[in-house]
């Protein structure tokens, strides 16, 4: 991704890919498509390098508190919780939360269901590099909470999470935010409030960019709530549990979308070419599926697609980042390929534009959204 202080570098977003995202959406399916009205009103032309300056905005910082072992099965914080990470390995079913309110105390155990868990390579070897059981709960402003883990279960970690209510953040935005094409509203990493620090640890880059050319795409859900009121806070959310609380040093997906269709940045990318991307077009490599993840591009739903479809909007954004994504790089939406992680030579025969669940033993991307895949192939490749 490019830096978000080079609005220079954002504005290749639209000028890159320019002539694909106008006959795309020219494109009579993509017409067919659209939602009635725009995520977002559209943004003028960009102005020359220069003629104008950078804006910025406030953004509540994200607090945190994590503990590891058996701290980590009861925690209570000075913060409102929006969500809790939580990790550990082995068996993913068993779990269960318990939530403490200010007012009314603990409530009742609710089992965790674990989600979309990711992940590094692993060099040589595609044995999971995470979490057998990973989930990030909603925590609806609790103070604190207790974990119950199944029989088995060891290395328990978990982070309190607080998005919201922090204190103010001074994020710099380029001077053309917010961008949008095809009448959809895509977000920066600094849009959507991206504290680029925390893809540091100790003065280094936890997880420095590499390239590799595009071979598939991924679509995920987030298995986060439905209806939400505050994406860009849950997208800073999973930024967080990604990142630090498992040391991936990023969020996991190249690009996230929310229920309104709004697309937002995620794994950072560099200072050169478009989101997701290096300048020559080369995939940067993200965390969303382990042993699998060098020129396999990662888009996620915000939500949880098991019993329901993503809207109408979310769906339509989809396609188009994966028609862009497929039409730039000479990729048939429909075909079968055989993939081959460039990083340990793992192979793996998949749709083109497959689900995670093609990949790993995950209910990734929700059972109803996987129903609708082969729909989606064929609505990508009428783009």
């Amino acid at each position: 991704m490019p830096n978000p202080s080079s609005a220079v570098s954002r504005r290749t977003l639209v000028t890159a890919i320019g002539a694909t995202a106008a006959a795309i959406a020219t494109a009579p399916a993509a017409q067919a498509a659209a939602p009635s009205t725009p995520a977002a009103p559209a943004t003028p032309a960009p102005a020359a390098p220069g003629s104008q300056a950078a804006r910025t905005v406030t953004v509540p910082a994200t607090r945190a508190r994590s503990a590891a072992g058996r701290a980590a099965a009861g925690v209570r914080t000075d913060f409102p919780i929006q969500y809790v990470g939580v990790s550990w390995d082995g068996p993913r079913r068993g779990g269960a939360i318990r939530l403490h309110h200010e007012e009314t105390g603990p409530g009742a155990w609710q089992p965790i269901a674990t989600g979309c868990a990711g992940g590094p390579d692993v060099a040589g070897t595609a044995a999971k590099a995470a979490p057998v059981s990973a989930a990030l709960v909603p925590a609806d402003g609790a103070v604190g909470y207790d974990l119950r883990l199944p029989d088995g279960a060891t290395n328990l970690r978990s982070t309190a999470l607080d998005t919201t209510t922090g204190p103010a953040r001074t994020t710099t935005l380029s001077p053309t935010t917010p961008v949008t094409f095809c009448g959809v509203e895509y977000l920066s990493r600094a849009a959507w409030g991206a504290d680029e620090s925390k893809r540091f640890k100790n003065g280094v880059e936890n997880s420095p960019a590499k390239y590799y050319p595009l071979q598939t795409l991924t679509v995920h859900h987030t298995d986060t709530p439905n209806a939400d009121p505050d994406p860009a806070a849950t997208v800073r959310a999973i930024y967080e549990y990604h990142a630090i609380t498992n040391d991936w040093g990023d969020i996991g997906y190249h690009f996230l979308i929310d229920e309104a269709g709004r697309i937002y940045e995620g794994r950072w990318s560099g200072d050169d070419g478009i989101p997701g991307f290096d300048a020559n077009g080369n995939a940067v490599t993200a965390f969303h599926t382990a042993g699998f993840n060098s020129g396999n591009l990662g888009i996620a739903l915000l939500g949880t697609l098991v019993d329901q479809e993503p809207t109408a909007k979310a769906r339509h954004s989809l396609a188009l980042v994966l028609a862009l994504a497929a039409r730039t790089h000479g990729l048939d939406p429909q075909a079968h390929v055989t993939f081959v992680n460039p990083v340990n030579g793992v192979t793996k025969p998949v749709d083109l534009i497959s689900g995670h669940r093609d990949w790993l033993a995950t209910d990734c991307p929700g059972g109803v959204m996987y129903a609708t895949l082969p729909a989606l192939r064929a609505e990508v490749a009428a783009l």
